[in-house]
């Protein structure tokens, strides 16, 4: 990972940062110089991710410069610099990073928004290029959060905790007591789900893989509120409805894995009910028996957040933010993340790519 921890001058980012923008009134017209991790093109995230000097950037009137408090490392941020996501920052010198916290360090003469030195900010909805330490955009990027809750928790509300919670409400109405069906119940997604659930009484019944320690991953997940966690051999038998006891069958499912774990939650659902699938973890088809359609009168669809914020949903996103943070601050809302400073990007890079073995989410603190 030596080639992510080089600092090196880059003429296509000082092209890419430098504007000629009009004067602004606040303390200096230009942003501090920045250290930034760029690429050139798409590839392995450890051979062609570089941190970078970026020189400083001109204000306009509208622009804020914030200072990077936080920003996660999210799997699309790696499929991003791996080339495989369907949006991506253009080529050469696309910044990496897609969500993230700030701090407002100044802004132009003719920003409108209540906003002050200190303030903290995230894209709203997230944007391209939060893995740098000051960044320069117009102030309709930036919504204001509290500052009252981990920084952690600020900078990772929008991508994960925010699929979880439109997933819960976009596809099937759903009332206290009702049940939901879910694998990848371990990821950061998975844990959201559970929590948000059991805020509005609904129970969950979730699926995690066959793996060592998986008895300790179902006591974590428990303690989140979980009703049921089961491996997958456990539901891989002929009557496995019997083994949700007194829990309802579920009206809703979700799918982040594919193949057979996704089958698992298809034999689980209920008459008429909704598989929703947002991910793919297994890289294996989702494949549904004719029966399934014909008997069960099942429901597939599909859900990816970026798509859902791209079409005027701005105000609802900041809005749902808000929430979010708001049961992180009662402590409704956690999950595990580890803080590792930007200065030590590479270490966290190869955590986040599993070099280390099985570790908690990534975040990089500025």
């Amino acid at each position: 990972m030596a080639s992510a921890l080089r600092v090196l001058p880059s003429t296509a980012t000082r092209l890419l940062f430098s504007r000629r923008l009009p004067f602004s009134t606040s303390a200096s017209p230009f942003s501090p110089s920045s250290k930034a991790v760029i690429y050139d093109q798409h590839g392995p995230p450890d051979q062609v991710l570089r941190v970078v000097d970026v020189p400083p950037v001109e204000l306009g009137e509208r622009d804020v410069c914030v200072k990077m408090l936080a920003a996660p490392i999210n799997p699309s941020d790696i499929n991003r610099v791996q080339g495989v996501y369907p949006v991506r920052p253009p080529l050469p010198a696309a910044v990496a990073g897609y969500e993230g916290v700030a701090q407002v360090h100044a802004v132009g003469p003719a920003v409108t928004f209540p906003l002050s030195p200190g303030d903290w900010v995230i894209p709203s909805p997230p944007s391209f290029g939060t893995w740098q330490t000051y960044i320069v955009k117009p102030e309709d990027v930036w919504h204001k959060v509290r500052g009252d809750v981990p920084m952690e928790y600020a900078a990772s509300v929008t991508v994960n905790p925010l699929t979880a919670l439109r997933m819960l409400q976009d596809f099937v109405e759903l009332n206290p007591g009702d049940a939901i069906v879910q694998n990848g119940a371990t990821s950061i997604v998975g844990q959201c789900v559970i929590q948000l659930a059991k805020v509005q009484g609904i129970r969950t019944i979730n699926i995690i893989r066959d793996r060592p320690g998986s008895e300790e991953a179902k006591e974590k997940l428990k303690q989140l509120g979980a009703d049921e966690v089961f491996t997958e051999s456990q539901l891989d038998v002929k009557n496995a409805k019997s083994l949700l006891g007194a829990l309802p069958e579920p009206a809703l499912g979700f799918n982040c894995v594919g193949g057979n774990a996704a089958s698992l939650i298809l034999k689980l659902l209920r008459q008429g009910g909704t598989m929703v699938t947002y991910g793919g973890m297994s890289k294996k088809p989702v494949t549904v028996s004719t029966s399934s359609f014909i008997f069960k009168d099942i429901s597939l669809r599909g859900f990816w957040l970026q798509k859902w914020m791209n079409s005027d949903k701005a105000e609802d996103c900041r809005t749902m933010v808000d929430y979010l943070l708001g049961l992180v601050k009662e402590d409704k809302l956690k999950y595990e993340m580890e803080l590792t400073p930007f200065s030590e990007f590479g270490l966290a890079l190869d955590k986040a790519l599993g070099k280390h073995g099985s570790q908690p989410k990534q975040v990089l603190r500025f």
